[in-house]
């Protein structure tokens, strides 16, 4: 992909230091990555990665829709692209959550890959292994009532709240609730051209996608309703 989504200057290279603590799904089985996770997080941390496997990357006859619940989690999994990380939630400002929340951002636009497919793919799960569902919303939520926009339209990344009784539905199934997880976290990943069925009932979201893809979204509305049933020709 050739559109540059980290302002010049912004993003930085990720040292050693800083990702030792990011996981893949697969490496929570390596006894030797994990070693110094206090056993709370880790435990938390293998509880989300145990509900992507089952639940995230599996069709379910409640979406409404063909294919896995996530469209995106199978391929990031498959290109090592999608990160696990814990953190706790106790003590924390929302001053301190919001810059918490932006050096992740940071790690995710400059961890590897950059460039092609597989970058656009990238994205993290941080798991806040001591937050309650009953808190989540409010505290989660509230960090990105400040920072979606513009993380949005600076960086081109989307963020969502994911915790017990989120009442959040499927696109084509209002009763199906995809953002109940069994643990509290926020998902952080580059923005895409799809995204406009998450965007179409709220008009500022809507417009700034748009202004985001320009023709290439034209080019998608105009194929999405070329399928729509009074546009399909007869014999």
């Amino acid at each position: 992909m050739s559109d540059t989504l980290v302002a010049p200057g912004e993003a930085r290279p990720v040292n050693d230091g800083q990702t030792d603590h990011l996981f893949l799904i697969e490496e929570l089985e390596d006894a030797r990555r994990t070693g110094a996770l206090e056993e709370s997080n880790y435990n938390a941390l293998r509880t989300v990665a145990d509900w992507i496997r089952t639940f995230v990357v599996q069709p379910n006859v409640s979406l409404g829709r063909a294919g896995p619940v996530c469209p995106f989690t199978p391929v990031a999994l498959d290109q090592g692209t999608l990160w696990l990380a814990a953190e706790r939630s106790e003590g924390k400002s929302k001053p301190e959550l919001i810059q918490l929340i932006q050096d992740y951002q940071r790690r995710l636009l400059a961890n590897p890959p950059l460039d092609g497919e597989a970058a656009i793919l990238k994205s993290m799960v941080i798991v806040f292994t001591d937050l309650p569902a009953a808190r989540a919303k409010d505290f989660i939520g509230g960090a990105l009532e400040q920072i979606s926009v513009q993380s949005y339209v600076d960086h081109g990344l989307v963020m969502g709240p994911f915790y017990k009784g989120n009442d959040g539905s499927a696109i084509y199934n209002s009763n199906f609730r995809p953002f109940t997880s069994p643990v509290s976290f926020l998902l952080m990943r580059r923005a895409v051209l799809a995204d406009w069925k998450f965007f179409l009932n709220t008009e500022d979201w809507f417009r700034r996608w748009a202004d985001r893809y320009g023709e290439a979204a034209t080019a998608a509305l105009a194929d999405e309703m070329r399928r729509l049933p009074w546009n399909v020709r007869r014999d």
